[in-house]
């Protein structure tokens, strides 16, 4: 592994890693963009009106039962779309759908009531009340879908390979079809390298994007100041010591 990876040819040209890496994220990123596009304006608007909540439901547990490898195949059996990468994104995309459209609706459908009251109690138009009120405070859990389907998405990338698209998955495809160990661990090693990159970038968007108000504390490595146990004697004895008259 360690030779394989020291290897310059293989950081040059098309089935180099940097080329490879590249498909990779541009499979990724056209797959989360027309999920995005298509899930959260739709996950929004049903929170806001609270309508359909057993449909979004039964649309999101209905996609994560349907298997990426069996929709990508008849993607890539189907004419218009052939092998290529057309069919990866598709697919992906259909798999992403479901925590976006989820989480949106869940974020928007739980803002508190008492909020929304008061917005509209001031004035506020619905839009303004959306806007202004309900995407606020649903951020966290917007992101936390969005953070969770793009992690997914980065990790079930690597199925493109097997309907001749590019992307990390080539390695380990054709390391299978190789008979080469080497090649095919190196090609695990770089996704899940990748997936863990993808997976902190996400998170540390996610409490960028977060209103101060409603980010989770930072967890201190550090322990906290404690009062030695005489100061805490004295103060509490002078706590109960009665005050002069």
């Amino acid at each position: 592994m360690i030779a394989w990876f020291g290897d310059p040819s293989h950081w040059q040209g098309s089935a180099g890693i940097p080329a490879r890496l590249l498909e990779h994220g541009v499979i990724c990123l056209w797959s989360m963009a027309l999920a995005i596009t298509i899930a959260l304006p739709l996950g929004v608007w049903l929170g806001h009106v609270r309508r359909l909540g057993m449909t979004v439901t039964s649309v999101g547990n209905l996609g994560r039962a349907i298997p990426t490898f069996a929709l990508l195949i008849l993607l890539a059996s189907w004419e218009p779309i052939g092998v290529s990468d057309l069919a990866a994104i598709i697919a992906l995309a259909v798999f992403a759908i479901p925590p976006i459209l989820t989480n949106s609706y869940v974020g928007i459908r739980e803002v508190d009531a008492r909020a929304t009251d008061a917005a509209r109690g001031m004035g506020m138009t619905g839009r303004q009340v959306l806007q202004q009120v309900e995407l606020p405070l649903s951020v966290p859990v917007i992101a936390a879908g969005v953070r969770t389907a793009t992690v997914q998405v980065v990790a079930t990338a690597t199925l493109a390979a097997l309907v001749g698209g590019g992307g990390l998955g080539r390695f380990v495809v054709d390391g299978f079809g190789r008979q080469d160990p080497t090649l095919m661990f190196a090609g695990v090693l770089l996704i899940a390298i990748t997936c863990i990159a993808v997976e902190g970038a996400a998170a540390a968007l996610q409490r960028v994007i977060t209103p101060r108000a409603l980010r989770p504390p930072t967890p201190s490595l550090l322990p906290r100041h404690r009062p030695a146990p005489s100061v805490l004697w004295k103060t509490t004895a002078a706590l109960d010591t009665p005050p002069p008259r």
